[in-house]
């Protein structure tokens, strides 16, 4: 597991000065595993925990209901708004403690959170042509061509190998993407063209996007390009292709959803193909794409008429 530098150091105080919090945060880790929550997830539950544990030199699942409420009051003064994601993670971090040592009423006293109903900004059809044309190589090419022809999320498309494309079938297989779940998804013609031209081109060995190999000389090695290395390849084609919008490597995979939706699919398949668990999340492009009976239009378009 990779935890920044800082939050590292800040859990191995918690650990030393803490007692009792290097047991706990064992337990903490098997749990969250065994949930199938992601260690990135861990990482953020943890941070938080051991800054509360070392607030007050007390296991988090020691505290009273007041000291509970005035340590998240200061994090509330501290980061502005409860819907900062400090304060939010340390409330899920100390409900999911709570929930793991049964400890029902300090997990009712936490307070909810409203989700924030924020919109998916979405590619228009001309900015995706531009994305897509923009990368100076062929392996940038071919990935945000995934990313915008499969909707995949960033870890999915680091974690294709090339035993994943079935150019026959014209399918790929996304192996344990979120909630650990296996699905197929369609490739295009378009798409099967360029994937050759790269395999012939690059020959990728065992993952489709090869990184700079980390690890010990002669040990294992993970060499799947970065998460950073997506991300950058992302916001170079955006700034390449003159896209002022906000875009993030995620900004494909709603660009995905709703030109699907515009073009006629059903909603309940691309929820299928999103691999989203629950239908509500996927409804949200509903209120972005332009569909329906009749496109949305602005009155000032028949104002002058």
């Amino acid at each position: 597991m990779k935890v920044s530098d800082s939050s590292q150091t800040l859990i191995a105080t918690a650990c030393t000065k803490v007692a009792g919090f290097s047991d706990l945060l064992a337990e903490f880790q098997k749990k969250i595993s065994i949930s199938g929550k992601s260690m990135s997830t861990f990482k953020n539950y943890a941070r938080n925990l051991a800054k509360m544990a070392l607030h007050f030199e007390q296991l988090p699942t020691e505290l009273d209901t007041d000291q509970i409420n005035d340590y998240l009051y200061l994090l509330q003064q501290e980061h502005n708004t409860p819907s900062d994601s400090y304060f939010k993670h340390s409330v899920y971090g100390l409900r999911f403690i709570f929930r793991m040592y049964g400890l029902k009423d300090k997990r009712i006293e936490l307070p909810s959170i409203k989700k924030e109903k924020k919109l998916p900004v979405v590619l228009s059809r001309e900015e995706v042509k531009r994305l897509l044309k923009a990368p100076k190589y062929l392996k940038h090419r071919v990935l945000l061509g995934l990313l915008y022809g499969c909707g995949l999320r960033c870890f999915e498309v680091r974690n294709l190998k090339i035993a994943d494309l079935d150019f026959d079938r014209k399918m790929l297989h996304v192996r344990q993407g979120k909630g650990k779940k296996d699905r197929y998804l369609p490739l295009s013609d378009i798409l099967i063209r360029g994937l050759k031209n790269y395999i012939d081109a690059e020959k990728p060995d065992t993952w489709l996007f090869n990184g700079k190999p980390e690890g010990r000389a002669g040990g294992d090695f993970d060499s799947r390009y970065s998460q950073r290395g997506v991300q950058w390849a992302v916001n170079q084609a955006r700034k390449e292709a003159g896209i002022i919008k906000e875009m993030t490597v995620h900004t494909l995979r709603h660009t995905y959803a709703t030109h699907l939706l515009e073009d006629g699919l059903d909603i309940i398949t691309i929820k299928e193909l999103l691999g989203h668990e629950c239908i509500d999340t996927t409804m949200i492009y509903l209120h972005v794409a332009q569909s329906g009976r009749k496109k949305p239009f602005s009155p000032l378009d028949t104002l002058y008429q």
